[in-house]
Protein backbone atom coordinates (compact mmCIF):
# COMPACT_ATOMS: atom_id res chain seq x y z
CA UNK A 1 0.00 0.00 0.00
CA UNK A 2 1.17 3.50 -0.74
CA UNK A 3 1.27 6.30 1.84
CA UNK A 4 -1.84 7.97 0.41
CA UNK A 5 -3.78 4.68 0.48
CA UNK A 6 -2.75 4.05 4.09
CA UNK A 7 -3.82 7.55 5.15
CA UNK A 8 -7.15 7.22 3.33
CA UNK A 9 -7.71 3.84 4.98
CA UNK A 10 -7.04 5.37 8.40
CA UNK A 11 -9.44 8.28 7.80
CA UNK A 12 -12.25 6.32 6.11
CA UNK A 13 -12.12 3.12 8.13
CA UNK A 14 -10.53 4.56 11.29
CA UNK A 15 -8.19 1.57 11.47
CA UNK A 16 -4.44 1.19 11.26
CA UNK A 17 -2.77 -1.47 9.15
CA UNK A 18 -2.62 -4.82 10.93
CA UNK A 19 -0.04 -5.03 13.72
CA UNK A 20 2.34 -7.87 12.93
CA UNK A 21 4.61 -9.35 15.58
CA UNK A 22 7.47 -11.31 14.04
CA UNK A 23 9.69 -13.82 15.75
CA UNK A 24 13.18 -12.49 16.55
CA UNK A 25 15.42 -12.05 13.52
CA UNK A 26 19.21 -12.06 13.85
CA UNK A 27 19.48 -9.51 11.03
CA UNK A 28 17.82 -6.82 13.19
CA UNK A 29 21.12 -6.19 14.99
CA UNK A 30 22.96 -6.03 11.65
CA UNK A 31 20.32 -3.68 10.26
CA UNK A 32 20.84 -1.39 13.25
CA UNK A 33 24.63 -1.37 12.73
CA UNK A 34 24.24 -0.51 9.07
CA UNK A 35 21.78 2.28 9.81
CA UNK A 36 23.94 3.59 12.65
CA UNK A 37 26.84 4.06 10.23
CA UNK A 38 24.61 5.97 7.77
CA UNK A 39 23.31 8.24 10.53
CA UNK A 40 26.79 8.96 11.87
CA UNK A 41 27.99 9.72 8.32
CA UNK A 42 25.04 12.11 7.87
CA UNK A 43 25.26 13.91 11.22
CA UNK A 44 28.82 13.40 12.43
CA UNK A 45 29.82 15.22 15.59
CA UNK A 46 26.36 16.71 16.08
CA UNK A 47 25.38 13.58 18.02
CA UNK A 48 26.69 12.39 21.37
CA UNK A 49 25.24 8.90 21.52
CA UNK A 50 23.39 6.45 19.33
CA UNK A 51 21.64 3.33 20.61
CA UNK A 52 19.48 0.49 19.34
CA UNK A 53 16.48 0.19 21.64
CA UNK A 54 12.98 -1.21 21.55
CA UNK A 55 12.06 -4.83 21.09
CA UNK A 56 14.30 -5.50 18.09
CA UNK A 57 17.29 -4.73 20.33
CA UNK A 58 16.43 -7.57 22.72
CA UNK A 59 17.83 -10.90 21.55
CA UNK A 60 15.08 -13.48 21.21
CA UNK A 61 12.22 -10.94 21.52
CA UNK A 62 9.33 -11.16 19.08
CA UNK A 63 8.64 -7.68 17.76
CA UNK A 64 7.12 -5.51 15.11
CA UNK A 65 9.82 -5.62 12.41
CA UNK A 66 10.82 -2.01 12.98
CA UNK A 67 14.26 -0.85 14.09
CA UNK A 68 14.07 1.78 16.86
CA UNK A 69 17.15 3.98 17.12
CA UNK A 70 17.75 6.83 19.51
CA UNK A 71 20.25 9.63 19.25
CA UNK A 72 21.36 11.93 22.02
CA UNK A 73 22.42 15.53 21.63
CA UNK A 74 23.58 18.22 24.05
CA UNK A 75 20.52 20.37 23.39
CA UNK A 76 17.34 19.79 21.39
CA UNK A 77 17.55 23.31 20.04
CA UNK A 78 19.24 22.98 16.69
CA UNK A 79 17.89 19.51 15.87
CA UNK A 80 15.97 21.11 13.00
CA UNK A 81 19.34 21.13 11.19
CA UNK A 82 19.10 17.29 11.15
CA UNK A 83 16.02 17.30 8.90
CA UNK A 84 17.83 17.74 5.57
CA UNK A 85 20.81 15.39 6.15
CA UNK A 86 18.49 12.70 7.49
CA UNK A 87 16.14 13.18 4.52
CA UNK A 88 19.14 12.42 2.28
CA UNK A 89 19.30 8.92 3.82
CA UNK A 90 15.55 8.34 3.71
CA UNK A 91 14.24 9.74 7.01
CA UNK A 92 11.19 11.97 7.22
CA UNK A 93 10.72 14.34 10.14
CA UNK A 94 7.37 13.73 11.84
CA UNK A 95 6.36 16.50 14.25
CA UNK A 96 5.02 15.12 17.53
CA UNK A 97 3.76 18.16 19.41
CA UNK A 98 2.61 16.01 22.32
CA UNK A 99 6.27 14.96 22.88
CA UNK A 100 8.21 18.26 23.27
CA UNK A 101 11.34 16.52 24.60
CA UNK A 102 11.78 14.30 21.54
CA UNK A 103 12.29 14.79 17.83
CA UNK A 104 10.96 11.91 15.73
CA UNK A 105 11.94 10.72 12.25
CA UNK A 106 10.55 7.80 10.25
CA UNK A 107 12.06 5.80 7.42
CA UNK A 108 9.60 3.93 5.24
CA UNK A 109 5.91 4.31 4.59
CA UNK A 110 3.42 5.79 7.07
CA UNK A 111 2.36 3.05 9.50
CA UNK A 112 4.62 0.66 7.60
CA UNK A 113 8.00 2.16 8.41
CA UNK A 114 11.23 0.21 8.66
CA UNK A 115 13.06 2.49 11.12
CA UNK A 116 12.09 4.99 13.78
CA UNK A 117 14.67 7.51 14.90
CA UNK A 118 14.14 9.33 18.21
CA UNK A 119 16.33 12.27 19.21
CA UNK A 120 16.63 13.08 22.93
CA UNK A 121 18.74 15.30 25.10
CA UNK A 122 21.73 13.30 26.32
CA UNK A 123 21.10 11.79 29.76
CA UNK A 124 17.58 13.23 29.78
CA UNK A 125 14.81 11.26 31.46
CA UNK A 126 13.56 9.59 28.26
CA UNK A 127 17.08 8.64 27.17
CA UNK A 128 17.81 7.06 30.55
CA UNK A 129 14.45 5.28 30.81
CA UNK A 130 14.77 3.76 27.34
CA UNK A 131 18.23 2.44 28.19
CA UNK A 132 17.09 1.12 31.57
CA UNK A 133 14.17 -0.74 29.97
CA UNK A 134 16.31 -2.23 27.20
CA UNK A 135 19.13 -3.26 29.52
CA UNK A 136 16.74 -4.79 32.07
CA UNK A 137 14.94 -6.79 29.38
CA UNK A 138 18.23 -7.99 27.87
CA UNK A 139 19.34 -9.39 31.23
CA UNK A 140 16.01 -10.70 32.61
CA UNK A 141 14.64 -13.56 30.52
CA UNK A 142 11.46 -13.99 32.60
CA UNK A 143 10.49 -10.33 32.21
CA UNK A 144 11.35 -10.44 28.50
CA UNK A 145 9.14 -13.50 28.00
CA UNK A 146 6.30 -11.86 29.92
CA UNK A 147 6.59 -8.74 27.77
CA UNK A 148 6.72 -10.79 24.58
CA UNK A 149 3.54 -12.63 25.59
CA UNK A 150 1.81 -9.34 26.42
CA UNK A 151 2.73 -7.90 23.02
CA UNK A 152 1.40 -10.96 21.21
CA UNK A 153 -1.88 -10.79 23.14
CA UNK A 154 -2.25 -7.07 22.51
CA UNK A 155 -1.49 -7.49 18.79
CA UNK A 156 -4.44 -9.88 18.57
CA UNK A 157 -6.79 -7.82 20.74
CA UNK A 158 -5.90 -4.51 19.02
CA UNK A 159 -4.80 -5.84 15.63
CA UNK A 160 -5.67 -2.60 13.79
CA UNK A 161 -5.35 -0.08 16.63
CA UNK A 162 -1.76 1.02 17.29
CA UNK A 163 -2.76 3.54 19.95
CA UNK A 164 -4.54 0.92 22.08
CA UNK A 165 -1.74 -1.58 21.45
CA UNK A 166 0.83 0.94 22.68
CA UNK A 167 -1.28 2.02 25.64
CA UNK A 168 -1.71 -1.65 26.59
CA UNK A 169 2.06 -1.98 27.04
CA UNK A 170 2.42 1.19 29.11
CA UNK A 171 1.79 -0.21 32.60
CA UNK A 172 4.21 -3.09 32.04
CA UNK A 173 6.92 -0.80 30.66
CA UNK A 174 6.57 1.60 33.59
CA UNK A 175 6.83 -1.28 36.07
CA UNK A 176 10.06 -2.49 34.43
CA UNK A 177 11.54 1.03 34.44
CA UNK A 178 10.64 1.34 38.14
CA UNK A 179 12.25 -2.03 38.88
CA UNK A 180 15.34 -1.16 36.84
CA UNK A 181 15.70 2.24 38.52
CA UNK A 182 16.02 0.54 41.91
CA UNK A 183 19.24 -1.04 40.66
CA UNK A 184 20.74 2.23 39.35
Amino acid sequence: MKVRELKIRKVVLNVDPKIVISEYKEHWALEYQSEKEKIIDALGSKIIGIEHFGSTSIKGMAAKPLIDIMLSVNELTGVETFIEPLAQIGYEYVPKLDFPTRWFFRKGLWRAGTHHLHVYQHNGVEWQQNLMFRNFMQSNLDAANEYMQLKKELSIKFSNDRVSYTEGKDKFIKSIIFEASKNN
